[in-house]
C-alpha cells in the first residue's frame, strides 16, 4: 500500500521539497494510523530542511512536519485510547525526519497523538497544538506566569507569538509584544496585546521599564536568542525569568548582567513526551477554544500537498502573521 508524502533528498530552500509515493505500513503495536486532513507549518521545519535545525536530516528521502490534524483509520495492538473514526492531532514530540506528517496518511506512536478538541475543524486543529502547547508549557509551566505579571513576547507576530499573547491574556497576565518594524504593530494591538514595542526604532529595555513603572517585566518568552537575549534580561525585574524556545538568531547567546536571573532553555517536544503534560495542555487548549479565549490566527490556507513549496516560501518571507496551514 502506498500514500503520498513530502520528502526532500538534499538540503536547501523550499524548492527541494517533493511530493512522492511512499510505502504505508499497517500500524504496529502501540501505533496509530491516521488520515491527514490539514498540516500546520512551523519555522523548525524550514530550519530542518535547510540543515540548520538542532538535529540533522538523514538523506536522501527525509520526511518533514511536526503538526497535523486528521482522523484515525486503524490502530495497532495494545492501543486502547484511540479507535477508527476518532479525530486526532499530532503531538509534535518525535523526530520529524522519520515520522514527518507532511503526507496523506501517517503512522505515529500512540504517545505522539492527542485528541482533537470537540467540535473544532481540521484546519483550526492543525494550527493549535504546537503553538499553544509551546506558549502554555513555556510561559505557564516552565516560566511560572501568574495573573498580573508582565511578560515580554518576542517574534510576537509568529504562530507561537500570537498564541502566547492569547495565553498570557487568558492567564490574567499583561503581554508586551515585540516586532521589528511598524508593519505589524496595529495587527498585534488588534489581537489584544496592550503594549507593542518595535525593536528597530525603540529601546526594548527602556520601553519595558516605562510600561512597568520602572520595575521591569517578570518574564520574557523568546524565540530569537543571540546577542539580543541580553537586552531581554535587562528588561526584567531582579529575580525575573527568561525562557528561550528558539534561535532565529544563530549567533552566540549573551546573558544580561541584571542578576539574579533565571534562564530556561525550553524544548516543547521533551515536555510533550510526558503524558501528564499532554493531558494538561489539551485541557487548557480545548477549554480556551470553547470559551473563545484562544483563537488561532491563520495567515493563509493552501489547498493540496503540491502547494507545500508555496507555503514554505510564504513562511520564509516573514510577511505573514500567525499560522500557515496546508489542507490535504
Amino acid at each position: 500500500m502506498f500514500t503520498k508524502a513530502v520528502l526532500f533528498h538534499e538540503l536547501g530552500g523550499p524548492e527541494v521539497l517533493r511530493v512522492e509515493d511512499v510505502p504505508l505500513a499497517e500500524p504496529g503495536p502501540g501505533e496509530v494510523l491516521f488520515r491527514v486532513e490539514a498540516i500546520g507549518l512551523n519555522r523548525a521545519e524550514a530550519l530542518f530542511r535547510a540543515g540548520s535545525y538542532y538535529y540533522q536530516a538523514t538523506l536522501p528521502g527525509s520526511r518533514l512536519g511536526y503538526e497535523a490534524a486528521g482522523v484515525v483509520e486503524a490502530v495497532g495492538e495494545g492501543v486502547t485510547a484511540y479507535a477508527p473514526g476518532d479525530a486526532v492531532m499530532a503531538a509534535a514530540n518525535f523526530d520529524f525526519g522519520v515520522h514527518g506528517v507532511y503526507g496523506e496518511r501517517v503512522v505515529l506512536p500512540e504517545e505522539s497523538v492527542v485528541p482533537r478538541p470537540d467540535g473544532v475543524d481540521a484546519v483550526t486543529s492543525a494550527a493549535v497544538w504546537l503553538t499553544y502547547s509551546t506558549a502554555y508549557g513555556g510561559m505557564v509551566e516552565t516560566g511560572g506566569l501568574a495573573p498580573g505579571d508582565h511578560v515580554v513576547i518576542t517574534s510576537a507576530s509568529s504562530g507561537v507569538g500570537t498564541a502566547a499573547i492569547q495565553t498570557a491574556l487568558r492567564m490574567g497576565a499583561i503581554p508586551i509584544a515585540t516586532t521589528r518594524g511598524e508593519a505589524k504593530r496595529q495587527r498585534l494591538l488588534e489581537l489584544g496585546a496592550p503594549h507593542v514595542i518595535t525593536t528597530d526604532s525603540e529601546d526594548l529595555a527602556k520601553e519595558v521599564k516605562r510600561i512597568t513603572d520602572g520595575r521591569g517585566a517578570r518574564l520574557a518568552f523568546d524565540a530569537v536568542g543571540g546577542p539580543g537575549f541580553a537586552t531581554l534580561g535587562d528588561a526584567l525585574m531582579p529575580g525575573g525569568t527568561a525562557v528561550i524556545y528558539g534561535w532565529l538568531d544563530r549567533r552566540p547567546i549573551q546573558l544580561s548582567m541584571n542578576w539574579p536571573l533565571t534562564v530556561h532553555a525550553y524544548a516543547n517536544g521533551a515536555l510533550a513526551a510526558e503524558e501528564s503534560f499532554r493531558r494538561r495542555a489539551a485541557a487548557f487548549i480545548g477549554s480556551g477554544l470553547t470559551s473563545g479565549a484562544l483563537a488561532p490566527v491563520i495567515a493563509e490556507t493552501f489547498d493540496g500537498l503540491e502547494r507545500i513549496t508555496d507555503a514554505h516560501r510564504l513562511m520564509e518571507s516573514d510577511t505573514h502573521m500567525g499560522k500557515i496551514v496546508v489542507r490535504v
